[in-house]
């Protein structure tokens, strides 16, 4: 069965546990490295990952591997302190890549 997981701060993930969500905290993009790389590995059956705005914007680089296939899906959320919007961008972008024009 496949799982769906969030990374973040405390007060943003707290919210999705309730859900039944897996969640790990992060307070730094050098621990959601980690955290990221260890969730996708072969081992783990995670199809949905919401990545905090705020960590996303140190982990560009680990979240481009996975921009093309389809599993797992990185979705980028708001975090505590408000949108920045890179999930909006990223969002625009991939609806672009699959019908080849902006939409939104």
């Amino acid at each position: 069965m496949y799982k769906i997981a969030v990374i973040g701060g405390r007060d943003t993930i707290m919210c999705f546990k309730a859900l039944g969500l897996d969640v790990f905290a992060a307070d730094k993009p050098e621990e959601a490295k980690k955290i990221l790389r260890e969730i996708t590995g072969a081992e783990n059956s995670y199809a949905i990952i919401y990545i905090s705005e705020n960590l996303a914007v140190g982990l560009k680089k680990e979240i481009e591997k996975y921009k093309d296939s389809p599993m797992p899906a990185i979705i980028l959320i708001p975090g505590r302190e408000g949108s920045l919007g890179i999930g909006k961008e990223a969002l625009q972008s991939a609806v672009e890549r699959a019908v080849g024009i902006d939409i939104l």
